[in-house]
């Protein structure tokens, strides 16, 4: 079903759009990080159950698609309230972005710490205004909140072990 009011097409080309955002985010997150992996990385002492650095990539390329597709569903259904959601959807997008360059860029496990918990909110809020607006987008954004609630368990023993 195509968005009211949009050229045939155009569904498809936001789905693009909404995808494209989000591996963008990711891609220039993973521009930040080689040179701390080779490095400042692998001298910490991880916590338990710290998978290889190699799990990220392919993980947040899933996780990257799935909010993606989340956001279009939500985008598909133009409303107010979808786009209060959208403007949430937005906002934990771009402290996801903050992270890299809080926990590699500068290499402070505090910081990224701060940005993970304000990230954590942020997706609890954005799955609770997707919810109402389209069920199937606020389940998409589940293993991407369980993976981030991981995320943080990692962030936090890498703190807390290197302090």
């Amino acid at each position: 079903m195509l968005p009211r009011g949009n050229a045939p097409g155009s569904g498809w080309a936001a789905l693009i759009g909404f995808v494209g955002l989000c591996q963008l985010v990711g891609l220039t997150a993973a521009s930040l990080m080689p040179a701390a992996l080779r490095q400042w990385y692998p001298s910490l002492h991880a916590p338990p159950f710290t998978p290889p650095p190699w799990v990220f990539a392919p993980a947040w390329t899933l996780l990257y698609l799935l909010i993606g597709i989340a956001g279009w569903l939500v985008w598909r259904r133009h409303s107010a309230a979808a786009a209060a959601a959208l403007r949430r959807w937005g906002w934990q997008l771009g402290l996801n972005a903050l992270w890299t360059p809080a926990f590699f860029g500068l290499h402070n496990p505090a910081l990224g710490l701060a940005v993970m918990a304000a990230l954590l909110v942020a997706i609890l809020i954005t799955i609770r205004a997707f919810a109402p607006i389209s069920r199937a987008a606020a389940g998409l954004m589940l293993p991407y909140l369980a993976w981030v609630c991981f995320a943080a368990y990692l962030n936090a023993g890498l703190w807390w072990l290197n302090r």
